[in-house]
């Protein structure tokens, strides 16, 4: 029995192994194995599109190990080595991603429509307007520069709508820019 239960917590295969023994030693996974493999798969599918869920990274571990396309090492436990697999499948999506948005862009569509935006990126985004905001509260200028430009608006727009000279909004722009550097604060001004 003891051979059992340690057999179910660390499975070990080798490059000879066939599909079926995978199989196998797959139906082994104890409970808590599995648990920390679905923990894993959520962790990983997290930045992903919002059409894969983690269950689909599991899945697919678990179909790539099973038909033979990958095999797991007789020295690595059988849990690490599947989260190995799921990161490479992520990385496999993210590819993908990249290159549907680029593709998108090509064709002039815009990117990622209809995709609800990720939390994390959501969050970082209104902390660093948060901070953008504090940091010229006492600025008029960059204050209408900073408007200007998340209105879309070009410098010619952003002058005549503001009333400002070429060389206040020339100043302006040095002082956001050198600011935004200072504090390092990532925003491109045009």
């Amino acid at each position: 029995m003891r051979d059992r239960i340690a057999s179910m917590t660390v499975i070990r295969g080798g490059q000879g192994d066939t599909p079926l023994e995978q199989a196998v030693a797959a139906k082994l996974i104890g409970d808590m194995d599995l648990l920390r493999l679905k923990v894993s798969a959520r962790i990983l599918a997290r930045g992903l599109a919002p059409d894969i869920y983690w269950w689909d990274l599991l899945q697919e571990a678990f179909a790539r190990v099973l038909n033979g396309t990958r095999h797991c090492p007789p020295d690595v436990p059988f849990e690490v080595f599947m989260t190995g697999v799921m990161r490479s499948i992520r990385a496999e999506y993210r590819r993908r991603q990249v290159q549907l948005q680029m593709a998108l862009q090509r064709n002039g569509e815009a990117a990622g429509q209809g995709a609800a935006p990720d939390p994390e990126r959501s969050l970082l985004a209104e902390q660093e307007l948060e901070a953008i905001g504090k940091l010229f509260a006492d600025d008029p200028i960059v204050t209408h520069i900073i408007s200007g430009l998340g209105d879309g608006l070009s410098a010619e727009e952003i002058r005549a709508k503001y009333g400002l000279t070429h060389t206040e909004y020339d100043s302006g722009r040095k002082r956001m820019r050198r600011a935004l550097l200072r504090d390092g604060i990532s925003m491109k001004v045009p």
